[in-house]
């Protein structure tokens, strides 16, 4: 679990991101690919602790594999 607020951030908007490119067509490899620039350019920047992005790439790697976070809203019910 994440507990800094920074890293929340980063993952907040990262996960957002890859919601976003799922739905705008984007296949999983690409997804991992863009996961993969993401956790280096914070990596090189020093945005982070490096124990803080470990975290967060545990975190999004787990977001990733869960099919549930790139499923569409659900439909509205006619009663």
């Amino acid at each position: 679990m994440l507990q800094d607020t920074l890293t929340i951030r980063f993952y907040q908007k990262l996960t957002d991101a890859l919601v976003e490119l799922w739905h705008r067509g984007y296949g999983f490899d690409q997804l991992q690919t863009y996961l993969d620039g993401y956790l280096a350019a914070l990596r090189h920047a020093s945005a982070l602790e490096v124990f803080l992005v470990h975290r967060l790439e545990e975190e999004a790697r787990r977001f990733l594999r869960d099919p549930a976070n790139f499923q569409g809203p659900a439909a509205p019910v006619d009663y």
